[in-house]
């Protein structure tokens, strides 16, 4: 049974402390030197296969025209705001100079010649993208070979190129485009570091002891070292989305910390009943182990299942974060227990310091403690869950309307990624976005590639030049680039709108449902679009059809576990039902945030941006595998109290307000690191760590301390019906709460109730 083996490894860890704290130590020292010989960068790729844009991409590659590759630009704009580049011969030999210089970096391609359009100044074709019409902004494109051939030292050469002649040329000198997107250090750092702080803090405040405190810290520093070196080996295998490592570093803390939290909590109960701490750890990882396995299982579980999206990049970042929170799965039930053993009897009391905190923080509600589990619970949360199950009715239809009223700004949702002009002004790259926009257009910003292969119809060329230029979404058409020995040809198109707006997309399935079309006829040639903002749009549209077919298996699978769990069929589905409120709750407030602008301010918003297209469904599968974290954790223990005492009543309030602290203390841990990433520069960022930050609070609040209750409360004895047939085909629970497991851990069972 897992429970007994827990159980052995918990103690064998507590008994052999510095045996394991010296494996992790060596498990951490070689994950880094792995990760320094053999990882790799993170880098994005935001295709999939069958879509439109990756034809196209197909295309351009068999051409060879270069434009597969990475691309940056280089704007620029004389330091006199007055000055232009058709009357400042000084700012034209510096631009000249920029060039040549920009020209000579490591594997750049090609650079576009603004100079050229300077010396054609009524060529308005040549001048579109390089000059402006007012001569003001100039404009240098830099072609690089494809992602695979580059590294973050590209970029860096790029920026330290620009840093040098800033101060050399009497020019403004900004910089874009997707080569800063694929190699930009991700946010992190700073805000990992806060979030410790945050969650020593609130430690602290729960436990009134600082090893207490330090002890989850320490496991969730080395389990993120393993975890997010593990991931930069991944990296050096295939690629790795740049989210990744900073998702992993916020889901890794968060869930780390909080199952160090439970596991923790429950040893100074053991310890309070005078357990040695080496039983009392392994009795500990032997019970609140369980449910973190089972929790942490099923975080995992939900984050593979976005391979169903059929996108290589979100498959890859599912895969990362998952080696992250399995390395925390791991270490909560072999090195916490082995620091709880090395921290001896010492947790079993608080501080000087921890106690005046905690009696000033508990004020008046005093605490009382149960000899049979010897644990010290505040009398204010039995008798909230108290008042609660004595009012089932009002509480359950109040916190389900409020839910239900936060979740309506969903049917709003837009999902796009947003562009450079969502970066703060801190950013060259918004700053190089703001000065495009202004002298070419917002288009400019995110140009489409049209692939076309001509083959049997020659004319089919010109007229896809004038079909496109003619539609109204599209500003402008650069001349078509033909390769000889394909016969392939490029159009790079600009829309009128900017690569993050609604219209954009509007444009490009215009593009391919009439005017692609009706340019080609039925003919054996054929034409695709591409390009970034094609291939964002495509990703997007992707992932929303896959939505629902990843929601349901989710919902499935977790109902079948948690049925099996806990041997009932209204739990599970009871279970199912709140996480589906509470997630979304917090994805109407996301659209309400970020679409709306609603307190967009608070968190370092500039602009209004859509919800990134892959974000939905990576937080639906992280989010629902950290709501079962609490919901195992908090049903493991009423479950617990309705063995041992057969009345439902007294589980519910025994059982939550037990927990009650512990949630609480978590979900403020959890809440407080991803909200210290929700303040990042990036808006990517910003939505994950508010979108998980507001899903914790809802669930572990509304959800935990208000709906669960009440409605096990209207439930009555029936939560723990289960059909005999089934009960009889279903193995045993696989994170023990059958009566066998209740034993090996010194609990008195109860039959369960079952239809005879």
């Amino acid at each position: 049974m897992l429970s007994k083996a827990l159980l052995r490894l918990g103690a064998s860890a507590a008994r052999h402390p510095w045996r394991v704290i010296a494996a992790w130590l060596i498990a951490a020292t070689l994950a880094v030197l792995a990760a320094i010989a053999f990882g790799g960068r993170t880098a994005d790729s935001m295709t999939a296969p069958g879509l439109d844009s990756q034809r196209a991409a197909e295309l351009i590659e068999r051409a060879g025209t270069g434009q597969e590759g990475m691309t940056a630009q280089v704007v620029v704009t004389p330091l006199d705001g007055a000055a232009t580049f058709f009357d400042d011969d000084s700012a034209r030999t510096a631009l000249t100079r920029l060039r040549a210089e920009v020209k000579r970096l490591p594997h750049v391609l090609g650079t576009s010649d603004p100079a050229g359009a300077l010396d054609a100044p009524g060529d308005t074709t040549v001048r579109g993208g390089l000059v402006s019409a007012d001569g003001r902004i100039a404009v240098i494109r830099v072609q690089y070979p494809d992602q695979s051939r580059l590294s973050a030292e590209d970029l860096d050469a790029l920026v330290d190129l620009g840093d040098r002649l800033r101060a050399e040329l009497p020019l403004r000198i900004e910089m874009g485009g997707n080569l800063f997107y694929a190699f930009s250090d991700p946010d992190g750092g700073a805000s990992e570091l806060i979030g410790l702080l945050a969650a020593a803090a609130i430690l602290f405040l729960a436990f009134g002891s600082l090893v207490a405190a330090a002890l989850p810290i320490g496991m969730a520093v080395f389990g993120l070292t393993v975890g997010v070196a593990t991931m930069t080996v991944l990296a050096g295998v295939t690629e790795v989305p740049t989210f990744a490592p900073v998702l992993g570093s916020m889901v890794g803390l968060g869930v780390g910390i909080d199952y160090a939290l439970f596991v923790l909590a429950r040893h100074r109960e053991y310890l309070a009943c005078g357990l040695d701490p080496q039983a009392a750890a392994g009795r500990a990882v032997a019970t609140a182990g369980r449910p973190v396995v089972f929790a942490g299982g099923t975080v995992v579980v939900s984050i593979l299942g976005l391979a169903v999206a059929n996108v290589p990049f979100m498959t890859v970042g599912g895969v990362a974060v998952s080696i992250v929170v399995l390395t925390m799965v791991l270490a909560s039930v072999t090195l916490l227990p082995a620091f709880l053993g090395a921290a001896g009897p010492r947790l079993a009391r608080a501080g000087r310091i921890g106690r005046a905190l905690q009696t000033r923080k508990l004020g008046r509600l005093a605490q009382r403690r149960d000899p049979a589990a010897g644990a010290a619970h505040a009398a204010g949360w039995r008798r909230w869950i108290g008042h609660v199950s004595q009012h089932p009715v009002p509480y359950a239809v109040g916190a389900a309307a409020l839910l239900l009223t936060a979740t309506l700004p969903v049917l709003g949702l837009r999902v796009g990624l947003p562009d450079d002009g969502s970066l703060p002004q801190s950013r060259t790259e918004r700053r190089a976005y703001d000065l495009v926009a202004e002298g070419f257009g917002p288009g400019t910003n995110g140009p489409l590639v049209i692939a076309a292969d001509p083959t049997g119809d020659p004319g089919v060329l010109d007229r896809l030049v004038a079909t496109v230029a003619a539609d109204p979404g599209i500003a402008s058409v650069a001349p078509t680039h033909i390769d000889r020995a394909t016969g392939i040809a490029t159009l790079v198109v600009f829309p009128t709108t900017s690569p993050q707006d609604k219209a954009t997309a509007d444009t490009i399935a215009r593009l391919r449902t009439d005017v692609l079309p009706t340019a080609i006829g039925h003919g054996p040639a054929r034409a695709h679009v591409g390009g970034a903002a094609a291939s964002l749009s495509d990703v997007g549209q992707r992932t929303s059809q896959r939505l629902p077919v990843f929601v349901a298996a989710v919902l499935a699978m977790s109902f079948l576990l948690l049925m099996l769990v806990f041997r009932s069929i209204l739990v599970p589905l009871k279970a199912v039902l709140l996480n589906l409120l509470s997630i979304g709750a917090a994805y109407g407030i996301m659209v309400a945030v970020f679409q709306w602008g609603w307190g967009g301010a608070l968190i370092g918003l500039e602009a209004t941006v859509p919800i990134v297209s892959f974000i939905p469904m990576f937080l639906f599968a992280i989010l629902f595998g950290l709501s079962m974290d609490y919901e195992v954790f908090l049903l493991s223990r009423v479950r617990e109290e309705y063995l041992r005492t057969g009345d439902n009543g007294t589980a519910i309030v025994e059982g939550v307000s037990r927990t009650a602290r512990i949630i609480t203390s978590a979900a403020l841990i959890m809440v407080a690191v991803f909200l210290s990433f929700a303040v990042a520069e990036d808006p990517s960022t910003k939505m994950f760590g508010l979108g998980l930050a507001t899903a914790i609070f809802i669930d572990a609040t509304v959800v935990r301390m208000v709906l669960v209750p009440a409605t096990m409360a209207l439930l009555g004895r029936t939560n723990w019906w289960l059909p005999k047939w089934l009960d009889w085909m279903l193995p045993r629970g696989p994170v023990g709460t059958d009566d066998t497991d209740a034993e090996s851990t010194g609990e008195a069972p109860r039959p369960r109730l079952v239809d005879r």
